[in-house]
């Protein structure tokens, strides 16, 4: 049986518990929030004074802060390539409408989308942001790409996924305890509402892999131990700013995370760690010799990689490099 056909196999069982999946881990329409739950109505008499008070709380932000949330905002409004790219994994049918994985995705990239939209209107109302600059900067990310090293494979995807989503909810959690800190009342619930959502989409994924593992539990190893010896990137690694190349703004958006502590080399140990234990990577039996290899990768050398680089962290003394990360 050839890989691809055992893949199709276990994407065709895992869809048949859809109705599953999406009860336990997406909102209805009906009863979710959406932004306009948030932001000043511009119905009302008050939407002046309210975008006045808005302001007002943005100006105690710090510089950083507005790097950041810049770059998550723009992350999050690239949203159209990442819904392509799970559209294209081997055994989906985008084009029919009873697919369930299809019927997942276009589910998840609804939830996604009031992320991008409910960021983006607060940098705008807030009046510290250059938006045409993030526009440009947007357009950009979303023309140029990402490169991942996940191919079509559902596999790797979900494994991607598993720990993006989980970052991404680390970020926006910490943005949000940031933006209480100074005040920013409205902010911080903005941030917090987004990072809930990142962290069902995350169970949602962590929970295909444990399936997969379940039914196909070699083909799964080998796939993670790929992931991990790419290593995970940030979605928005191609960012940059007009007439600029490729990835130019990303490290400027990384090094204000890591001074802030909103996202670290420690939480990427953190998750790393948290996803082998969740998977039972140590514990699992019935192995082939190449699946064994694959997990003595993951557990050992894989670790000590990412210990080595947190310690290449703490040694340039940066104030968040002994901090316990919040997962």
């Amino acid at each position: 049986m050839s890989q691809f056909h055992t893949r199709l196999e276990v994407m065709t069982e895992l869809a048949k518990n859809m109705d599953s999946y999406v009860k336990d881990y997406l909102v209805p329409i009906e009863t979710n929030w959406q932004p306009a739950d948030m932001l000043p109505d511009a119905t009302k008499e008050s939407f002046f004074s309210d975008v006045k008070a808005l302001q007002e709380a943005a100006n105690e932000l710090p510089y950083d802060y507005w790097a950041v949330l810049v770059g998550d905002t723009i992350t999050e409004e690239a949203l159209p390539t990442y819904e392509s790219w799970l559209l294209a994994m081997d055994s989906v049918n985008h084009l029919d409408q009873n697919d369930g994985w299809a019927r997942w995705i276009r589910n998840w990239t609804a939830e996604e989308n009031r992320h991008g939209n409910l960021l983006g209107t607060y940098l705008y109302l807030s009046g510290k942001v250059d938006m045409k600059a993030v526009a440009v900067s947007t357009q950009y990310l979303i023309a140029d790409g990402f490169d991942i090293g996940t191919s079509a494979d559902p596999y790797r995807n979900f494994v991607y996924t598993s720990f993006q989503e989980l970052a991404t909810n680390i970020s926006h959690r910490r943005t949000a305890s940031l933006a209480k800190q100074h005040g920013n009342s409205l902010l911080s619930r903005m941030c917090a509402q987004i990072a809930a959502d990142e962290l069902r989409h995350h169970k949602a994924y962590r929970a295909f892999v444990s399936e997969i593992f379940t039914l196909d539990p070699n083909e799964m190893m080998l796939a993670f131990a790929d992931m991990m010896k790419k290593k995970i990137v940030m979605p928005a690694h191609f960012l940059r700013e007009i007439n600029g190349a490729k990835s130019s703004l990303f490290e400027h958006f990384s090094d204000a995370a890591q001074r802030l502590g909103v996202y670290t080399t420690q939480d990427y140990v953190t998750i790393m760690k948290g996803l082998i234990s969740d998977w039972n990577i140590e514990n699992m039996t019935g192995l082939n010799e190449s699946a064994e290899k694959a997990r003595d990768y993951v557990r050992r050398v894989t670790l000590a990689k990412a210990s080595f680089a947190l310690e290449r962290w703490k040694n340039r003394g940066l104030p968040w490099a002994d901090r316990k990360s919040v997962v």
